[in-house]
């Protein structure tokens, strides 16, 4: 074996040894979009306790949607022992919406899916989820709520939407109406996720996150 293959195999053994686990989760979340789930989580993040911070990693990763799996299982190859793989993204127009879903489910992937978009789980914060079918009426709509909510534009780009909609909403609130949506879908007999609308899982990951940062 050459000098430089041993020095390689050593370096990867020193770097494996001085990996610090997050005490409380490495959560990889990769999403097709390029800023509100960024925004959301990055978010969620800043607003734990400084000591939860420091246990507790959320890294966002943007992708194409047909790549996030790739991307995920790609990013966890090497440790992923710690790092707790998540995809998020919506409806929309995604063609294969449901596929994609039980693949990531099937290679181990926990999916945070919204229909028909994001937004209408960030509604639930204002108290509803409006029956609403397609990703354009709900993004304006929820647009509006926002404003009269929080006095200001609503911008999917926005580095402080999450701490905004936290203060104006109800987090607790809108874990609880996010389940009793699916709940109620599921006794309406709809089985696949682009069946239920409005619905999201989204708030199992809040909810993981915010119950460690509780203790």
């Amino acid at each position: 074996m050459a000098k430089g293959d041993r020095t390689g195999n050593r370096k990867t053994r020193e770097q494996r040894r001085t990996i610090k686990v997050p005490e409380l989760g490495y959560y990889l979340i990769v999403t097709d979009t390029e800023g509100t789930e960024r925004c959301f989580f990055t978010g969620l993040h800043q607003s734990l306790p400084e000591e939860v911070r420091n246990k507790l990693v959320i890294k966002v990763v943007e992708t194409k949607t047909r790549s996030m799996i790739d991307k995920c299982l790609e990013l966890t190859a090497y440790e992923a022992q710690y790092r707790i793989p998540w995809i998020v993204f919506d409806r929309d127009q995604v063609i294969g919406f449901d596929e994609i879903i039980s693949e990531a489910e099937k290679k181990g992937i926990q999916v945070g899916w919204s229909n028909p978009c994001f937004e209408i789980w960030m509604y639930a914060y204002f108290g509803a989820m409006p029956a609403i079918q397609d990703s354009w009426t709900c993004c304006s709509e929820f647009g509006r709520v926002y404003e009269s909510k929080t006095g200001q534009k609503y911008s999917k780009a926005d580095e402080k939407m999450y701490g905004k909609i936290s203060n104006a909403g109800n987090e607790e609130k809108a874990i609880r109406i996010a389940q009793q949506k699916l709940e109620q879908c599921e006794r309406e007999g709809k089985k696949k996720p682009s069946e239920m609308c409005p619905g999201t899982t989204v708030h199992r990951l809040v909810g993981v996150i915010r119950g460690k940062a509780n203790g």
